[in-house]
């Protein structure tokens, strides 16, 4: 199959035009998200079949493996595409234990930046995400030391862009306040719908949303009505809520993941399944 252009067309992100259809790279790392691929040429594969594509938005950080992902994209990749946008988050490190401790100090996030540029093998990089919360979601709070850091970090040139991720509406506000973003990347989905507000707001000043976990947070009943749908469709429920996320809203990007080249291609070909009104209405019943 020959894939010629990807579902959801493309959305201007910062400066840059990226196809909303885009490539989560945190599966490429190895268990709990830690150390190597158990197959280091199939991780490569799937990075450079998501170019082959068409892909122009990975998305990547310095804690997965640690710099496992970051690695694998510089060796698959560089030198890069010019058309290829690389988005990276920073605010936590991992332990030996395979935890997300929190590391938010101006130290500790000068650390991270500088480690995204070398190993990306970059001299600015593309977007730089603030990761709020912890490995449960988001916590409130204020931003703006943590946040006010990396503006520091873009005035020197070291970043193009700003975005935010695991946040608040709250936080997302404070940020906005201190300096423009381009993105906001939280968990939502069919079944999480917390953000269905905050979502609208961004679009109306295009700004995009990033969701993460697309089938994350499913209750058993949530999974079956899902299921339920996508059986009707001839399709699958990971098809179906990559096509629902799409048409949810136009600032909506995907960074669905995987860590292989099959699943990959059916992503792309699932994302772009054809939802009918009553095919909606159904689905939002889900998380509502």
């Amino acid at each position: 199959m020959s894939i010629t252009s990807l579902p959801g067309g493309t959305w201007k992100l910062g400066d840059s035009t990226v196809t909303r259809f885009g490539y989560g790279a945190m599966q490429l790392a190895g268990p709990w998200v830690m150390g190597p691929p158990k197959d280091h040429e199939g991780a490569l594969g799937v990075l450079r079949e998501a170019i082959e594509l068409g892909v122009t938005h990975i998305d990547t950080s310095g804690a997965y493996g640690p710099h496992v992902t970051n690695e694998l994209i510089r060796e698959a990749l560089h030198p890069y595409p010019g058309s290829l946008f690389i988005a990276t988050k920073v605010g936590a490190n991992r332990d030996a234990q395979g935890g997300w401790p929190t590391a938010r100090r101006p130290e500790d996030l000068r650390k991270q930046v500088h480690e995204n540029l070398q190993v990306l093998g970059v001299e600015t990089l593309d977007l730089v995400n603030m990761r709020m919360g912890n490995a449960e979601g988001p916590e409130p709070g204020s931003l703006a030391e943590a946040f006010g850091t990396l503006v520091e970090l873009q005035q020197e040139g070291l970043i193009r862009h700003l975005g935010v991720s695991n946040v608040t509406a709250e936080q997302v506000a404070e940020a906005r306040a201190i300096a423009p973003i381009v993105g906001v990347q939280n968990l939502y989905n069919l079944a999480y719908r917390h953000d269905d507000e905050l979502i609208d707001r961004l679009a109306a000043d295009n700004i995009a949303y990033v969701p993460f976990f697309p089938l994350g947070g499913f209750s058993p009943l949530q999974s079956e009505a899902l299921s339920a749908v996508a059986a009707r469709l001839q399709s699958t429920p990971i098809s179906v809520a990559l096509a629902w996320l799409l048409q949810r809203s136009p600032n909506i990007l995907l960074i669905a993941g995987t860590s292989n080249v099959a699943h990959l291609r059916d992503n792309a070909v699932g994302a772009g399944l054809a939802l009918s009104g009553d095919d909606i209405a159904e689905l939002d019943r889900i998380g509502r």
